[in-house]
């Protein structure tokens, strides 16, 4: 009997510590890992227009790099907007030199298709030089 009560305190203090690394596990850093796609703005949305499904599993929760034109910035909300069609929030504050028209070349986690503001959703977002 005193047996089964120690194999079972050890196997309920093992789950423990099991959930609490996986729940507290460490932050990504999208700024240092490697891109997992190099796409453009058009080749987004003629994978989302020809099947949204299969292109959110392919890209959700990925890093992805792009390089396209700045349309407009949102200081407040610390992000900007790239060819009218992809907001892009910031890990470490908006950057000091994004000019609007001017191209830029960013790194990103790939959020997903809003489809009420028909804008693709990147955050944790770094300019790469």
């Amino acid at each position: 009997m005193r047996k089964k009560i120690l194999i079972a305190i050890s196997l309920f203090i093992l789950i423990g510590i099991s959930a609490c690394l996986y729940i507290y596990k460490g932050h990504r850093d999208i700024e240092s890992e490697t891109a997992d796609y190099v796409v453009t703005v058009n080749e987004l949305e003629k994978e989302f227009a020809s099947n949204d499904s299969l292109a959110n599993i392919k890209y959700q929760d990925k890093t992805i790099e792009l390089t396209a034109p700045v349309t407009s910035i949102d200081k407040a909300g610390n992000g900007i907007v790239m060819s009218e069609k992809i907001f892009v929030t910031f890990k470490n504050g908006l950057p000091q030199n994004i000019i609007s028209g001017k191209s830029l070349k960013i790194k990103g986690r790939f959020l997903g298709y809003d489809e009420l503001l028909q804008e693709f959703k990147i955050d944790q977002s770094s300019v790469v030089h």
